[in-house]
């Protein structure tokens, strides 16, 4: 009899102890639908201006004017453009990172907030990256008293290109970091669902350009030319075999040829030069070295054969190697357990497949424990069910209260935890028990 009274009074403490979270999160749910307008009419502002990497000053200045308004502090310029706001004190430390850069993309969406600037466009969800960590901002000041610990947001620039995260990392923005996360609106998924995995959740990016170079001449002599058309054809045939020939079955990688150009505009010239380029994934540092490697090697021994020689720009000074993404299998977990009291375990996945995409997180990833997720824009009955970096691509705003949620309660139940994850997952694991024991 005393061992079920004891039990009980166990569970009515966790019960109580549960309430009051789950409680908390409500509440962080329903602040950031009380910002809904606020939150939609702040992301069609950056919209509309959209700035290439490391010329993201408008967008800068309006950050800072947002804080300002705010009364966060923050620290400016961070990585050229970037900037990053500090809200709480003391320990744990905890980033949350959003990137601010827009394509060079005409856009044709046909959303009656279109991009004042020609030929630019937030293609790939930026603008809603900026106003969730602007909502969490907002929501995560009003509770400052209540902060057991520091938040640092994390306003990053140039991620499509600029490695501007690796940028933040080597100039201290992650000094006394315990954890960080991310997040990144995907349209491939139902709005209202988030998507994480342990481990690799996206690929390592590089770009090339290849240049064969042979003796031109006259289209009706070729005998006396060494054709790099032909040799540079050949090279592009070889390298479909990269892949398959070179890594495991079960490894993911991806080698494709997107340009390829040579000539003026006379045809019946062959050019001394031919050129093509593309772009290399892969899920490991050690397959995206080793594909590097016998690119260099297939490109050249093809253009030897046909008498010409070839060389391999890697394109680094302009676009750096973003490694694999690999999100810490804890920290992730946490993501997900969290994600799940905000929008229901139902809506969200944790075994989310990798993809071949590339981002710069990846460097904050590997300075500190990381977590970055998908979070869900698709909805077909108002159409926003175009891919990222397309010209008709389109978000479901009601994604917006969802993110600036998950952002704010990671904070809060991570800051619970005293940055011991484990405390989250036995406070479930154990709650579990108790109802099974009873």
């Amino acid at each position: 009899m005393k061992a079920i009274v004891y039990i009980a009074l166990i569970l009515g403490v966790i019960c109580s102890l549960v309430n009051g979270e789950l409680t908390k999160i409500a509440s962080v749910l329903d602040r950031a639908g009380q910002l809904e307008d606020w939150l939609i009419a702040t992301r069609r502002e950056f919209h509309q201006y959209p700035e290439l990497m490391f010329e993201e000053f408008n967008t800068s200045a309006t950050i800072r004017r947002h804080l300002d308004a705010m009364k966060i502090s923050y620290k400016h310029p961070v990585a050229k453009t970037g900037v990053v706001a500090t809200i709480g004190s003391g320990s744990p430390v905890i980033a949350l990172r959003a990137d601010i850069d827009a394509l060079p993309i005409e856009e044709e969406s046909g959303v009656p907030f279109p991009s004042t600037k020609p030929g630019l466009m937030h293609a790939c969800g930026h603008d809603g990256h900026i106003t969730m960590l602007l909502g969490a901002a907002k929501l995560l000041k009003e509770r400052e008293s209540e902060l057991k610990g520091t938040v640092k947001l994390l306003f990053q620039p140039a991620e499509e290109g600029g490695a501007g995260g690796d940028i933040m990392v080597q100039e201290g923005a992650l000094k006394g970091v315990d954890a960080a996360f991310g997040l990144h609106l995907w349209p491939t998924i139902p709005t209202g669902v988030l998507a994480t995995r342990p481990g690799t959740i996206m690929a390592g990016a590089i770009q090339f350009k290849v240049t064969i170079t042979g003796a031109g001449g006259h289209g009706a002599i070729p005998h006396l030319t060494r054709d790099p058309v032909v040799a540079a054809t050949s090279a592009v045939t070889a390298l479909q075999t990269l892949v398959s020939r070179n890594t495991s079955p079960f490894a993911s990688a991806v080698v494709s040829i997107t340009k390829l150009w040579a000539g003026g505009a006379a045809y019946n010239v062959i050019p001394d030069e031919a050129h093509f380029g593309g772009t290399m994934r892969a899920t490991t540092d050690e397959d995206m070295k080793k594909l590097r490697h016998r690119l260099e090697k297939v490109v050249q021994g093809q253009a030897e054969s046909f008498g010409c020689t070839a060389t391999v720009d890697w394109m680094e000074e302009t676009m750096p190697y973003y490694p694999p993404l690999v999100n810490d299998p804890s920290t992730a977990d946490f993501l997900g357990k969290v994600a799940g009291e905000v929008l229901g375990d139902t809506h969200v996945i944790t075994d989310v497949e990798p993809t071949m995409a590339g981002e710069d997180f990846a460097f904050i990833a590997r300075a500190v424990p990381s977590a970055f997720a998908f979070l869900g824009i698709r909805n077909d009955t108002i159409g926003t069910t175009h891919g990222l970096h397309t010209a008709q691509y389109m978000m479901d705003e009601g994604a917006l209260k969802l993110g600036a949620a998950v952002h704010t309660a990671v904070v809060l139940r991570y800051m619970e935890t005293g940055g011991d994850l484990s405390k989250l997952l036995e406070s479930k694991s154990s709650r579990h028990s108790v109802k099974d024991e009873l």
